[in-house]
Order: C-alpha cells, then sequence, then structure tokens
C-alpha cells in the first residue's frame, strides 16, 4: 500500500460564516467575495504541488472553493455527500448567540465523552465520523492518485482530525480550523501522520477587510 500525500482544505468564506450563523449539512451557501479569494489563494498555495486528485463533498462550498485548484490542474472535482458539514438539525442557520446555550450544553456534553448526542436533533459526531472516515479510506484504498486535496467543512474537519491523529473525539474542540486554511498529512499504512495543521500564511494578505 504505498503512502499518500494528504490535504485538507476547510472552504472559504460564505455569508453565514461572516453573520455568524449556524451552517450545517442542510445549508447549502456558496462563498462570498472573501470566500472567492481564499480559494484563489488556497490555488496559489498548491498550484506548484503535482495534485492527481481533487475531492469535495456534495455542497457549493467546498466545491466553488475547489473550483480554481481544479482549473489551474487540470484535475476534476469529485464530490460525494458523505463528506457534507454535521447535520446541527434545529440549530441551522440560528445565530451563533441565539443558540449559545444549546452550543455550550453540546461541547459539555461532547467533551465529557456523550458522543452520541445529536446537534439540534440532527447527527451525532460519532455518527458523522462513520459516514466520513468510511469514505475518505474507500477513496484512500481504490485511488491511484498519490497527492490528495480534500476540501471539506469545520466541524467535519475537527471530527475527522481529532480520531486520525489519536486526540480522539471528546477532544475535537482542540482542532483549530479558518477558513481557508490547510492542513497536511500523510496516510501510510493505514495510518495518518500530521504535517502542517491549520496552516493560514497564504491567507494572510486577505485579512486587511
Amino acid at each position: 500500500m504505498s503512502d499518500k500525500r494528504i490535504f485538507l482544505v476547510r472552504h472559504g468564506e460564505t455569508d453565514y460564516n461572516r453573520a455568524k450563523l449556524m451552517q450545517g449539512r442542510g445549508i447549502n451557501a456558496s462563498i462570498n467575495e472573501k470566500g472567492l479569494a481564499q480559494a484563489e489563494a488556497i490555488k496559489r498555495e498548491l498550484e506548484t504541488i503535482k495534485v492527481d486528485a481533487i475531492i469535495t463533498s456534495g455542497l457549493k462550498r467546498t466545491q466553488e472553493t475547489a473550483k480554481p485548484l481544479s482549473i489551474h490542474h487540470d484535475v476534476p472535482i469529485q464530490s460525494y455527500s458523505e463528506l457534507d458539514e454535521m447535520d446541527f438539525g434545529a440549530l441551522e442557520g440560528k445565530a451563533f448567540d441565539e443558540v449559545i446555550n444549546d452550543l455550550k450544553a453540546l461541547h459539555s456534553s461532547w467533551s465529557s465523552g456523550l458522543l452520541d448526542v445529536p446537534a439540534g436533533g440532527g447527527e451525532t459526531p460519532i455518527e458523522v465520523f462513520k459516514r466520513a472516515n468510511k469514505k475518505v479510506l474507500e477513496l484512500l484504498g481504490t485511488t491511484t492518485a498519490s497527492t490528495i486535496v480534500f476540501v471539506l467543512h469545520g466541524r467535519l474537519l475537527r471530527i475527522l482530525l481529532s480520531e486520525w491523529l489519536g486526540l480522539g473525539l471528546k477532544n475535537m474542540h482542540q482542532i483549530e480550523h479558518t477558513n481557508g486554511a490547510i492542513n497536511e498529512l500523510v496516510w501510510y499504512k493505514g495510518k495518518f501522520e500530521s504535517r502542517l495543521l491549520n496552516q493560514v500564511d497564504h491567507l494572510n494578505d486577505l485579512h486587511h477587510d
């Protein structure tokens, strides 16, 4: 089994991100002007690397973020709904401030190991990990690509990286994620090893607004 170089990228900013609104699997928002600039910055950061495959969720914000990179490398985007963001149920679309007590309760439950508690009647961290991890491992096990870029979502990245890097799901809050950030991992003999986490240097020129 050959090793693979993996880039995990968080999608560019949407108006939901900017307005601090809950954005889960049920919200299919496009990236905004800043998100488009972040997508271009991601492309510039990865343009000299030989990218063999580009994989996104089924949601527009990841596909739109991946588009400049796809065009530059002439590599088609593969989209899978199994890689969508967590379903936050009734919390989706609401302001963080409006649901802050719900979010604090979820954080308390999850960080104490109660990982079968659903978000707003939606999905649990365990359910999200199972569906996304299964798809990622299926893709890694069948593709001939050696360098793969995944464009995904913030909470999903926390869930996957916390498990893959040995922190455990209850410590997923320790994983930082910024719109447009890049994580680099190596996958070898069925295990993930981090090379770079939440890399944002390529976004520095975009922070003036």
